[in-house]
């Protein structure tokens, strides 16, 4: 899909740039460097917009003529926030929590140029099966989710056997809802 100006996606996440492919956009890549705690104060339903947000505002002193396009994405259960585990002990912890229990999975999206921005998210029921010890440890031995949000990726292993329900995106569990993001761009 041909925009008439230059995208920066601002992400390393490599789900983000094939999907941003496949939906037919040509653009580059910059990891923006940031810390990306928030407050403990803030709801869960606003953190994934608010980091997509600090992480936008990283290139807004040298916006030119480029769109840039930030996400981040969160798994809730609860009230609680599953980011990306920093270890073995923590990714297992992780899954055997979301074993056998619904939860969301929610992406903010900022999409900005110099003259506008534009913020906004995207939430996915997703239902995961029981899990067994065996089949945690062998999908962090084998597939290592230590850069995905609750430690796993809905495209690989644990997504193939455990999801039983997505109500929502399916793209959004991967790490961005294209749709939304082929809409506003096109739209731009």
């Amino acid at each position: 899909m041909k925009v008439d100006r230059p995208i920066i996606l601002a992400s390393s996440s490599p789900r983000r740039q094939y999907l941003m492919k496949e939906a037919g956009f040509t653009f580059t890549v910059e990891k923006p460097d940031i810390d990306e705690s928030f407050p403990d104060t803030l709801p869960v339903e606003q953190v994934a917009r608010y980091l997509a947000e600090m992480k936008a505002a990283v290139f807004r002193p040298r916006m030119k003529n480029e769109i840039v396009v930030t996400a981040d994405t969160v798994v809730i259960l609860g009230q609680r926030i599953m980011n990306k585990p920093l270890d073995k002990a923590e990714a297992v912890q992780m899954l055997q929590d979301l074993s056998g229990q619904t939860h969301l999975v929610m992406t903010g999206v900022c999409i900005m140029a110099k003259e506008k921005e534009i913020t906004f998210d995207d939430t996915t029921e997703v239902v995961f099966k029981k899990l067994t010890t065996e089949e945690v440890h062998y999908y962090i031995d084998h597939y290592k989710p230590f850069d995905k949000a609750g430690a796993y990726g809905a495209q690989d292993f644990i997504g193939m056997i455990a999801i039983e329900k997505i109500v929502g995106s399916y793209f959004n569990v991967m790490g961005l809802p294209i749709h939304k993001v082929y809409q506003h761009l096109t739209a731009w």
